[in-house]
């Protein structure tokens, strides 16, 4: 049934495939089922002849993947009288059992142990042999290796992941514990240059009206962890450069935010919003459904209440899947103000309320004023991502033919991966802490969350070129795209690809129509 919902919606919405009505574009990459399965050593899993030149359908792609887009009724049925889920996870088409949990748990405690220092990557690298000595189990007499080793095993897939074989085993879990880099719970001391830039930032943030211009140019390769907070409320436009007025602002806006909660939460129930809050009440259990912190009750009714009201004052939009993950950046942020350990463990009604009301106000109007300037995402139809896609397809024809003729030749449309890339700004790839890096830079560019972004995205598909041009088949290459394998990556990874996205669009300065033939 659920197979016949997926086709039909694609055939309803053929012309319109970012229609708000059912809104789809926003979930997690779908987890490869052979990343859930071992096989011995000398045996090769099957999955629908990956080998094959033939290309299939993009329908006959959707009956093989039962969770690649978000189109799922059953939950519907939790819906009015039944309270969001506390602290089990939301159901997401991942089933662990005990074992794998525990797995994930000692892999976590790992990562947060080598994950810290300019001496980590190199710690990673030396722990491989012993981790892969580790994951290997007697069966049956022959030794095979556990979890993703197996999908090593097809020779058509082992390429997507030959960025990371020299890496240890871990699942796919985006540790917030990992945000920073500076400071964090075990990290070394800083050295003389993060320290150099710390005080610069401080004595930007110090000066009675900040240059708001030269804190852009600072922020721009970084923002230490220690001034993030504010540094986030005066680049998104939320705080005045004066130092006077700041708690004032303040103080101000987060009354008027309350102010908004009083006057318009009540009727969540009322026929004209239910199914705006409906969507609502759905989608927040499936918001980095992994880290604990997301799945706390008071922590998801603050997401929902910053979404509905933000719906209800955007009437040309309304809620669109895919804005409730633009919440998290921001909540993760400044709820660091006030969290010493580490974010994704920390339970939310340790804090004062005071300080939860602020950092849920504040919030609430940092991503408000990022949806101002890409709002034409989210409208009818939501023309603005559209718009963007087209944009990418012509861009990448220019950078990069072998890449477009590739996809050409395998009936790859741009729009069946790059439409999530644009719809949650490539959140849904990236580990949080790689989002929360990846917004310094987008908050100290100019148009960086609607123009730089195109560019990011275009550098982003370039960098696996390789894996890519391997795929020789339809389903292997949606398979790659829609689960890049990005859960190690960190703040070098992330910097670089802004480089080359700054390259790209420099480029084209002087070209303001390169991406229109």
């Amino acid at each position: 049934m659920a197979t016949e919902n997926r086709i039909h919606f694609w055939r309803r919405n053929a012309k319109v495939p970012g229609s708000v009505q059912p809104v789809y574009g926003a979930q997690h990459p779908p987890l490869d089922p052979r990343l859930r399965r071992t096989y011995p050593k000398d045996t090769k899993p099957k999955f629908n002849n990956l080998k094959s030149k033939k290309a299939s359908s993009f329908h006959e792609f959707a009956r093989s993947t039962n969770d690649a887009w978000d189109i799922d009724d059953e939950e519907d049925e939790d819906f009015l009288g039944i309270p969001a889920p506390t602290t089990s996870l939301p159901s997401s088409g991942v089933h662990s059992t005990p074992v794998q949990m525990q797995e994930q748990n000692e892999a976590g405690d790992a990562d947060s142990r080598t994950s810290h220092g300019p001496g980590s990557e190199a710690q990673n690298l030396q722990d491989v042999h012993e981790d892969e000595e580790a994951d290997c189990e007697p069966v049956n007499g022959k030794v095979v290796k556990s979890n993703s080793e197996a999908h090593l095993g097809s020779s058509s897939v082992r390429s997507t992941l030959q960025k990371q074989q020299s890496l240890p085993v871990r699942p796919i879990i985006p540790l917030v514990a990992r945000i920073s880099d500076q400071n964090a719970s075990g990290a070394p001391p800083m050295t003389v240059r993060e320290k150099s830039r710390l005080d610069k930032f401080k004595q930007l943030l110090a000066s009675p009206n900040t240059d708001l211009e030269e804190l852009r140019k600072h922020s721009w390769s970084g923002i230490p962890k220690e001034v993030r907070p504010i540094t986030w409320r005066l680049l998104s436009g939320y705080l005045p450069a004066n130092k006077e007025r700041r708690e004032l602002v303040l103080k101000r806006k987060r009354e008027e935010y309350f102010g908004f909660i009083e006057q318009y939460y009540h009727s969540r129930t009322d026929e004209h919003y239910k199914d705006t809050y409906r969507q609502i009440h759905i989608d927040i259990p499936r918001t980095n459904p992994l880290i604990p912190l997301f799945q706390q009750p008071a922590v998801q009714e603050v997401f929902e209440r910053i979404l509905f009201i933000w719906a209800i004052r955007h009437p040309a939009s309304g809620y669109v899947q895919g804005i409730n993950d633009l919440v998290t950046p921001f909540f993760v942020v400044f709820l660091s103000e006030f969290v010493m350990e580490d974010v994704e463990n920390f339970e939310m009604a340790a804090l004062p309320l005071e300080t939860q009301r602020n950092i849920e106000a504040d919030s609430f109007w940092c991503m408000s004023k990022l949806l101002d300037g890409i709002q034409d995402n989210y409208t009818f139809a939501q023309p603005g991502i559209q718009n963007k896609v087209k944009a990418l397809e012509e861009l990448v024809s220019r950078i990069d033919e072998d890449i477009h003729n590739h996809f050409k030749k395998y009936e790859v449309e741009y729009l069946q991966f790059a439409f999530r890339w644009m719809n949650n700004l490539l959140m849904r790839e990236l580990p949080l802490r790689c989002t929360i890096r990846l917004w310094d830079t987008y908050q100290s560019e100019a148009e960086g969350f609607s123009h730089f972004h195109l560019y990011v995205c275009a550098a982003f598909l370039i960098e696996w070129r390789k894996e890519i041009l391997s795929m020789i088949d339809f389903q292997g290459l949606l398979m790659l795209l829609q689960n890049v394998p990005t859960i190690h990556w960190g703040n070098e990874e992330v910097g670089l690809l802004l480089a080359e996205a700054y390259r790209l669009k420099y480029t084209f300065a002087d070209a303001p129509s390169h991406y229109k033939r």
